[in-house]
């Protein structure tokens, strides 16, 4: 892989270990020269993923839409930053820019973001490993949520797989590296999964 979205929030938590782990994934990101594709801010978790990855040499692109631009304080720092009008461009823009997509803590807006991946890659519009650090345990209850869908027939069994999740950088980024595509039927079975 030669870039990665990050997808994380714009505040930082209220534990250190959040943007802890967003500095050493920018650092480990750098490090193995991945360009770090991210949401374009200079603060919250996405500063620290950035400038992580910029204090170590490495390439780091931004994207921001217009009107976030002050609200969420667009870093000046970057390789480069790319504006766009709305919300679903950033999203289009990131995706267009990286082969793989990793996800920190975040909010609404994070959910919203790691999830339209996932739909479009169940959709077949998209092969790229879509990876979860799950930082503290943050994400122990979506994982639980995804076995549920699966068990109520919401989700395909097959289709789950997409969502590789790990506790550990090296971890979630071997996984990301060695992951084998999953077939994706018609957009839509019988079954309605």
């Amino acid at each position: 892989m030669k870039s990665i979205a990050v997808f994380c929030g714009a505040g930082e938590g209220n534990k250190p270990v959040y943007a802890e782990a967003a500095r050493l994934l920018g650092a480990a990101l750098a490090g193995m020269n991945i360009q770090l594709v991210y949401g374009g801010a200079r603060i919250g978790l996405m500063g620290a993923v950035a400038d992580a990855a910029l204090l170590a040499g490495g390439s780091v692109v931004g994207v921001i839409p217009q009107f976030l631009k002050t609200k969420e304080v667009a870093h000046t720092g970057l390789t480069e930053l790319i504006t766009v009008d709305n919300m679903h461009e950033r999203k289009l823009r990131m995706h267009e820019l990286s082969d793989g997509i990793i996800t920190l803590p975040g909010g609404w807006g994070t959910m919203e973001e790691v999830f339209e991946m996932l739909t479009w890659g169940q959709l077949g519009l998209h092969t790229k490993p879509i990876g979860i650090l799950n930082v503290n345990g943050y994400y122990n209850a979506l994982s639980t949520q995804c076995d549920i869908m699966v068990a109520e027939g919401f989700l395909n069994a097959e289709t789950r797989k997409m969502l590789l999740h790990s506790d550990n950088i090296e971890d979630l980024l071997n996984k990301m590296h060695t992951f084998i595509p999953v077939s994706v039927p018609k957009w839509i079975s019988e079954t309605g999964t």
